[in-house]
């Protein structure tokens, strides 16, 4: 029963990807092209709103669903890391035309092409497990 309402979210989540047309590849390629405005305003209105929300949360010291207060550690403030993942997000994210949401809910739309790219993003999470130790952090 408990697991009823991350379900119930996930559909919701998958609707609101599918009717604001994140998932699509045509709107994910005219993002990266510059050619349109549409995922910058969903992508700007995400970040806005976990700002928003954020503030929230350590302004009035919310608390999670076991009653622990929710805190935020500061961030390491090395640049590199950040830019190079970023880079291989983004470059990902292009070459396949979805990010890790939307790839999910692509399968459930029916584009089952997708299952490649899961396989290939599990495959590459294993890998970054497997070298974690032996790389710079």
């Amino acid at each position: 029963m408990k697991t009823i309402k991350f379900i119930i979210a996930g559909i919701i989540f998958g609707i609101v990807m599918v009717k604001s047309e994140a998932v699509s590849w045509y709107r994910i390629q005219e993002m990266f092209r510059f050619q349109a405005f549409h995922m910058y305003g969903i992508i700007g209105t995400a970040v806005v709103l976990g700002i928003v929300t954020v503030y929230i949360i350590k302004r009035f010291r919310i608390k999670n669903v076991e009653g622990e207060t929710i805190n935020f550690p500061d961030k390491d403030r090395s640049w590199t890391k950040y830019i190079l993942g970023g880079t291989i997000f983004g470059l990902g994210w292009a070459l396949t035309g979805a990010c890790p949401g939307p790839m999910f809910v692509n399968i459930g739309f029916g584009y089952f092409s997708m299952i490649v790219v899961v396989i290939g993003s599990l495959l590459g999470t294993y890998l970054y497990g497997v070298l974690k130790s032996r790389l710079p952090h």
